[in-house]
């Protein structure tokens, strides 16, 4: 099944020229500068690329009208991950000038694929955020829907399959180029401490690009998971599913490992399990690390990054207001623990 091109609408054939056009490298160095940041891995910043804007962008528009562009390694960098001492998170930082030119991308694939983006879809998308991705959860709970599997994909930037998400876009883009364009993106590898590492899986959690292309891999999910009839809220790669019974959650979890499994989303490294395949999934909940949280809300939900929410209209001096009842299904049972 075509999942990013459901209607079987026209793909678009001629799409790299309208990248590198002049107005739009233009716009899309506005759009880098007002981002801030820091440089890549030829060492220079935004001040430097100011400098030689014109000449830069002149290059750029050369390069992708004569197909010889070539993005350069991401910059590893290690941030402190939030409220986990200790842990660290990757992110790959292009260089300025491949960033000007995945922001030219991105300007002309968003308006593509926005269209075909799935209602439970939050994250990165203009318009949308984390608390309407909460009100969402709330007014399910309130209507009834308490048992809720909370979790997320761990390392999911990290452990994208390039193939599944190249046939993915192309789905939507016709235009040889561009496919391209974007597989060298994938591909141009990772540089930190003093070494070169090759870019065999994922997209740089840092690029321009990655947040759109993140969404293009999971809208099957979103799609398939509603067309079994479940009520799905998802941002990035955290996502809850609201329930009306412990049964419908047990299956929601079983249904959601083989949809992931299928679009190759899983971990590269660590092990919380479900059958043979299924490395991916995670939660970050009352239930304990290393575990799939199916949680049944009494008057709060526990939100993607571990804080109660309470919910509206409940009394929050009832010392009892956060209270879960935990649920042994067959799919998280059968996880090791990590």
């Amino acid at each position: 099944m075509d999942w990013i091109n459901p209607t079987g609408a026209r793909k678009v054939h001629s799409l790299i020229d309208k990248v590198y056009q002049r107005k739009n490298l233009e716009m899309a160095w506005e759009m880098v500068k007002a981002n801030r940041g820091s440089g890549g891995v030829d060492g220079q910043n935004l001040d430097g690329f100011t400098t030689q804007l014109d000449q830069q962008l002149d290059r750029l528009q050369s390069e992708l009208k004569e197909d010889v562009y070539r993005p350069q390694p991401v910059r590893q960098v290690q941030i402190p991950k939030a409220g986990k001492p200790g842990e660290f998170r990757t992110l790959g930082i292009p260089t300025i000038y491949d960033r000007v030119c995945q922001q030219a991308l991105l300007n002309r694939l968003e308006p593509i694929f926005e269209p075909v983006l799935d209602d439970a879809n939050f994250g990165y998308r203009r318009g949308r955020s984390t608390k309407d991705a909460m009100r969402k959860v709330w007014k399910a709970i309130q209507s009834g829907r308490e048992w809720i599997v909370d979790a997320d994909l761990k390392d999911f930037f990290g452990s994208v399959e390039h193939e599944k998400l190249l046939t993915l876009v192309a789905q939507r883009i016709a235009d040889g180029r561009v496919l391209r364009l974007i597989e060298a993106m994938l591909k141009a590898g990772s540089y930190g401490k003093g070494r070169l590492f090759p870019t065999e899986r994922g997209t740089p959690q840092g690029g321009v690009v990655s947040p759109l292309l993140s969404n293009i891999l999971l809208t099957p999910f979103d799609q398939e998971m509603r067309r079994k009839g479940y009520q799905l809220t998802r941002y990035a790669d955290d996502w809850v599913l609201t329930c009306e019974s412990a049964a419908e959650a047990r299956a929601a979890v079983a249904a959601a490992l083989r949809i992931l499994n299928e679009l190759g989303v899983r971990r590269r490294r660590g092990s919380c399990t479900s059958g043979k395949d299924s490395s991916f999934l995670d939660t970050r909940s009352s239930a304990g690390k290393g575990s799939f949280g199916c949680l049944r809300a009494r008057s709060a939900v526990v939100s993607s990054r571990g804080r109660y929410m309470p919910i509206p209209g409940r009394n929050r001096s009832d010392t009892s207001w956060i209270r879960y009842a935990r649920l042994p299904c067959d799919a998280c049972r059968s996880r090791p623990r990590s």
